[in-house]
């Protein structure tokens, strides 16, 4: 297979990307189109056979040769990051849209808060055992966002160790969780997704579920006030009790050199058949965004300032997630 060419780190214009997604979506380029309440794919002739968003069969299969072709060549692009963005929209998005929309039934509200166009953080609470809730978190913003903006997620070092799902967070526009790297996605004008409490808030025990650890020491507020883009806070629930963690056998963690090694009702008692997530219902919503465009520029080496944004940050999240839980009829409905 073929090298993908590489685009220089801000070269290619939003507006390029935008159009070659839409004339992906069109049908000429299309494994998996985008739902056609996002593209507005025209209706196809009548009598003809019609895939998920509007094409013809014929449509379909034309476009995932194309797709195929361009993979054998090498004839697709990738940004300094590794970020395969055809890769993301046909390929990704569509392995992980029907957990989003059938088993986890994602309800996102709020999602005008991320900004049209321009850079923005969005900070979330972590949890669930395994970092699922990341996945669904981009999900959402794929397919939700009038825009069609993507969220780039900042990852542990853990994930970029790992064969395999190393290379996938690199397709899919993750990148390591420095300050460094976020900052020129924020100044490209990238949407950036952090989660500030990293393996404290993801491998806690189930007792201590939506009581949100601690966000570091506000670096995410610092870089955000660099780049002088908004943080959009963001409380996702039912992410919890997925895996709910009852145990964690820290000396065989220490073995394997993991942060821990979680033992729910069902893992490792049930083998393979442990690791399947609980149905759970759940609901990301979108605070409203905290400008941070008004401050000057050494208000990034500002710690009281940091310390008080990401005070400000942690408390509309808990707050929210506290009332998401009064708002739920039950775990799974």
């Amino acid at each position: 297979m073929a090298d993908a060419k590489v685009i220089p780190f801000g070269e290619e214009p939003r507006a390029r990307r935008k159009a070659r997604r839409s004339a992906r979506a069109s049908g000429t380029a299309a494994l998996t189109p985008v739902p056609e309440a996002r593209t507005g794919a025209p209706q196809p002739e009548p009598g003809r056979p019609t895939v998920r968003g509007g094409q013809s069969l014929d449509e379909r299969i034309a476009g995932g040769l194309s797709f195929l072709r361009r993979r054998l060549t090498g004839e697709y692009e990738v940004d300094d990051f590794g970020y395969d963005e055809e890769l993301t929209d046909q390929v990704l998005m569509s392995l992980l849209r029907p957990f989003a929309e059938k088993y986890f039934r994602v309800e996102v509200k709020g999602i005008e808060n991320i900004p049209a166009d321009g850079g923005a953080l969005v900070v979330a609470n972590h949890s669930g055992t395994l970092p699922l809730d990341g996945l669904m978190l981009q999900v959402a913003v794929h397919d939700h966002h009038p825009a069609e903006r993507h969220l780039r997620l900042l990852a542990a070092d853990l994930v970029f160790v790992l064969p395999i799902v190393n290379a996938l967070a690199r397709k899919a526009g993750h990148t390591l969780a420095c300050a460094e790297d976020a900052q020129r996605l924020l100044e490209r004008g990238e949407i950036v997704g952090v989660m500030p409490e990293g393996f404290k808030g993801i491998g806690k025990p189930f007792a201590d579920r939506y009581k949100l650890q601690r966000f570091g020491r506000g670096g995410f507020v610092s870089t955000a006030l660099r780049a002088g883009v908004p943080i959009v806070p963001c409380s996702i629930v039912g992410a919890e009790e997925i895996y709910p963690m009852i145990g964690n056998a820290k000396t065989l963690a220490r073995v394997l050199g993991l942060p821990y090694f979680p033992v729910t009702p069902t893992f490792p008692w049930l083998g393979p058949l442990g690791a399947v997530p609980l149905p759970t219902k759940w609901t990301i919503q979108f605070g409203e965004p905290i400008a941070t465009d008004g401050y000057p520029p050494e208000a990034a080496d500002d710690p009281m300032l940091m310390f008080n944004l990401t005070d400000q940050v942690r408390e509309t999240i808990q707050h929210t997630l506290y009332k998401l839980l009064v708002q739920r009829r039950s775990v799974f409905f």
